[in-house]
């Protein structure tokens, strides 16, 4: 079987772990011959195969996968095609089949309804085993309703998970939910970002948020900026037991500050080359001890290494790290040798260390950049 072939039969909505999946599963090919087509080796679409194998624990995705290994390869084409043209005269078997292929379309519009309603706090998607429906819940109350085949399609994407089974199971969006709600709202309704960027694919990492700025006359207006751009904002949405934030604000804009003289002292690696001292003369550069673009970078130098001399080994990394090469938790316990989900931990002890220097050093007060 050519792959032009096989990329007509399977939904186009499939994911590809899936399609491989049933390719092999249904003993059309062999994994050697699925390999060949992907261009991987014959353990990498093993370990895939396994990988869903175990998926099917979960009653949804067990569903799906079962009326498609069900069907005849020309029928699952029929009714993809079938589903898309709302084609109220079907057979037995594609009617059954029917349940489990809706059309892009149809999944995508349910998604920016039913996604959004899981995003609320406490939402979860409950199912029944003997009912065609899935109802959103949030507590007691009903906030949404979806059809089976449509949640059984979210499960195969990995936009929900299952958080308990039996009789009733109950589902929770997943961080690829999220990001495929992103993605479908991005293409429903342009960003306003200032340089125009409507990619999904980048809209789906972006969280914005707004914070006023300042100067030496006082508030000069407000910022929009990415939530998910540093760590730190990510740790200062989370919640400790008592409900209070991980990081407070004064945490969170003692690492903004560090970070803040970091990209003033342009300590960070140079991607292009500099022409600054091709572009001004040497002896105007060199005389500019206390001001200019050289004074300040030089006094921002200072700055941040005082600081990490306050917070020493280990707590000067993990600052530097986090707030100013932007470097994620995991990435950063891997490189520094800690055990998982330490590094929070140590960032929080390092910024507050920093909190209490520059509360030192500024007597409280939140010093002029430059």
């Amino acid at each position: 079987m050519s792959v032009g072939v096989e990329a007509a039969i399977w939904p186009t909505w499939l994911p590809d772990g899936v399609r491989l999946y049933l390719n092999y599963i249904r003993g059309e090919r062999t994994l050697r011959d699925i390999a060949l087509s992907e261009g991987c080796h014959a353990s990498t679409i093993l370990r895939k195969v396994r990988a869903l194998e175990h998926r099917r624990d979960d009653p949804l995705i067990d569903e799906a996968l079962w009326s498609f290994e069900e069907l005849p390869p020309l029928e699952v084409n029929r009714v993809s095609i079938a589903t898309q043209k709302d084609d109220i005269r079907m057979s037995a078997p594609i009617r059954l089949a029917s349940k489990v292929a809706p059309c892009e379309a149809v999944i995508a519009r349910e998604a920016r309804r039913i996604l959004r309603r899981l995003s609320e706090s406490g939402a979860v998607l409950a199912v029944a085993n003997d009912m065609d429906k899935a109802a959103v819940m949030k507590g007691e109350v009903r906030i949404g309703v979806v059809d089976r085949n449509i949640a059984q399609a979210f499960a195969l994407k990995d936009w929900i998970a299952a958080k308990s089974t039996g009789r009733v199971g109950v589902y929770l969006i997943t961080a690829a939910g999220r990001a495929a709600l992103k993605r479908l709202l991005a293409d429903e309704k342009p960003t306003d970002s200032e340089d125009g960027d409507t990619a999904p694919f980048a809209n789906q990492h972006r969280t914005w948020g707004e914070r006023s700025i300042s100067d030496k006359t006082g508030p000069s207006g407000r910022m929009r900026y990415n939530l998910s751009e540093s760590p730190l904002t990510a740790l200062g949405r989370r919640t400790d037991k008592d409900g209070k934030p991980f990081l407070d604000r004064s945490l969170i804009a003692a690492g903004e500050r560090l970070r803040e003289d970091f990209e003033m002292a342009q300590m960070g690696p140079r991607v292009a080359q500099n022409w600054d001292r091709f572009l001004a003369a040497s002896d105007r550069s060199s005389v500019q001890s206390g001001g200019g673009e050289s004074g300040r970078s030089s006094l921002a130098r200072g700055r941040i290494a005082a600081a990490l001399r306050d917070l020493g080994p280990g707590l000067g990394d993990v600052a530097l790290r986090c707030c100013c090469f932007l470097e994620g938790l995991e990435v950063t316990e891997k490189r520094m040798g800690w055990s998982a989900r330490s590094g929070k931990i140590v960032l929080r002890i390092a910024l507050i260390r920093l909190k209490r220097h520059y509360d030192e050093v500024y007597q409280g007060k939140s010093p002029l950049i430059g």
